[in-house]
């Protein structure tokens, strides 16, 4: 999903969009943040905020609401705790000093009095909740400063975790290095947020890496201005995943890929660098459809197709960006960290797609999974991946062409397809995901669907696919067996709680020719 969707809604709230609060000398201010916030996830008020809004969510219906009367008083107090903290703790983060003050009116009116009937209503008397007003006043992309720290609290669920719009509190941290400024020059995305998380509570205590706005409660829906991901998390469920699955594939790490397993912070700046690109890509390029419609209901492999398409632009990118600055002489210390990380990027979207998004979830329309799926099968086919004699093995001279190369396949696709009818393009993209994987044996797509499917509406196609129209291969269904213990145990994983990666099989030689360029 992109960040980068600015796309307005029609009767949208208007956002506010202007100078931080605090004007006379942002730079001191930030400074300022930086140091105010320190060591504030051990702060008794953040503690207590926590807690309380850990208390008030057993009080909450899906819909954000405390429906029951009699538990009213008790949610009322759960608030009285979370303002009081939230005033407590807001001289800590000058810089959201607007949207703090806002959160606190927006808990206030949802606690309102009830209504003489003792009925609920949609505002006050903890009706469904409406953090619109604190939600415009958030505006951390105005903030991106390595280090700089952020206090949310938002009734919302949470992506890959609840779809309850509870409470939810979070203090998270920036993740903005000089390389990756300098790389946000080169790949403009002003929305795109990157964090670190400190501390949460239950909703963050899963699979979710993003905070998006979309997923708060609120009357009306504004332009976005923001969209955040938690590198730390995608970073050390990555260095887990690759750590086990290199081990069990017997697979020896290039010396750099291996140095990412040992280095949760250098792992970070990777995926940093990965998803700014992958983000802005969502809206660019040759398109069959409209980039916002990207969740319109539709066959799940088109998700598939799409979600790779970013990553792979982003591989393309980093292959470029490794070769001309590896032709460079004389780099400053800021590029050949962009050196770095370009290299770092290929070897991170191989491996997390190939171990980690192909045996996720479940596999129910999974298309994360299909898409690591379609790599692993890709590059086999390619001639480039080898599994034989149960030890997993890359040319990695030839890897990157052989990556690049999908890329452009889906991206002919889409070139293709701005002259196809919508379900024509469906059809052509599922003979493309099936020249690489086998069907399943019963797809209704794979035998051809009959011409009163094919004369009829989308929703007839879209009804055909199976649940699992690409099952797993059996090296897969082997390596999830092995696996599945791994994947579960990252689950609300942060940086600061990944396990050793001792033992971790990787040659002591420089990168190979290939991935360098």
């Amino acid at each position: 999903m992109s960040i980068a969707q600015t796309h307005p809604t029609p009767g949208a709230a208007k956002t506010i969009i202007g100078e931080p609060e605090v004007v006379e000398d942002g730079a001191v201010i930030d400074a300022a943040g930086i140091a105010l916030a320190a060591d504030v996830e051990h702060d008794p008020a953040w503690i207590a905020l926590r807690d309380a809004a850990t208390a008030l969510q057993a009080l909450q219906a899906a819909d954000g609401s405390v429906p029951d009367p009699a538990d009213r008083d008790a949610a009322r107090r759960h608030v009285a705790v979370i303002t009081g903290a939230i005033a407590q703790l807001a001289p800590r983060f000058p810089h959201d000093r607007a949207y703090l003050a806002a959160s606190i009116r927006d808990f206030e009116r949802w606690a309102g009095p009830d209504d003489p009937g003792g009925a609920v209503s949609t505002e006050g008397a903890f009706g469904v909740p409406d953090f619109l007003d604190s939600l415009v006043a958030f505006q951390p992309q105005r903030h991106r400063i390595d280090g700089i720290r952020h206090l949310v609290v938002f009734p919302m669920y949470t992506q890959n975790g609840s779809r309850d719009r509870h409470v939810e509190a979070l203090l998270v941290e920036a993740i903005w290095p000089e390389e990756i400024a300098r790389l946000e020059t080169m790949y403009p995305n002003r929305l795109f947020v990157s964090l670190r998380l400190l501390d949460f509570t239950a909703g963050y205590d899963t699979d979710s890496a993003v905070l998006f706005p979309e997923t708060v409660a609120m009357r009306e829906i504004p332009t976005f201005t923001w969209g955040a991901i938690f590198q730390d998390r995608e970073a050390a469920r990555y260095r887990r995943v690759v750590a086990a699955a290199s081990e069990i594939t017997k697979l020896d790490l290039p010396a750099e890929a291996a140095e990412m397993l040992d280095d949760q912070a250098l792992t970070e700046r990777a995926f940093v660098m990965w998803d700014l690109i992958h983000d802005r890509t969502h809206m660019r390029g040759d398109l069959p459809f409209d980039p916002f419609m990207i969740k319109q209901r539709m066959p799940f492999f088109l998700y598939s197709l799409e979600e790779l398409r970013c990553d792979l632009t982003a591989f393309r990118e980093c292959v470029a960006l490794d070769r001309r600055l590896n032709a460079e002489a004389d780099l400053d210390a800021v590029d050949a960290e962009l050196l770095r990380l370009s290299r770092l990027v290929q070897y991170a979207v191989i491996f997390d797609r190939i171990f980690r998004f192909a045996i996720t979830g479940t596999r129910v329309r999974n298309y994360d999974g299909l898409g690591g799926q379609l790599l692993f099968a890709w590059l086999h086919r390619s001639g480039v991946l080898h599994w034989t004699d149960t030890a997993l093995a890359f040319d990695w001279r030839e890897v990157p062409d052989a990556v690049v190369a999908l890329g452009d396949a889906i991206d002919r696709l889409y070139w293709e397809s701005i002259d196809r009818p919508k379900t024509a393009h469906w059809l052509a993209a599922y003979d493309l995901v099936r020249s690489v994987l086998e069907p399943h044996p019963a797809s209704a797509w794979a035998r051809g669907l009959p011409d009163a499917v094919l004369a009829g509406p989308a929703k007839g196609y879209t009804d055909a696919v199976l649940d699992d129209e690409f099952p797993l291969s059996m090296f897969y269904e082997a390596l999830e067996k092995k696996m599945r213990d791994v994947i579960a145990s990252t689950r609300g994983i942060r940086g600061t709680t990944t396990a050793p990666t001792r033992g971790i099989r990787g040659t002591t030689t420089a990168p190979p020719r290939g991935i360098r360029g």
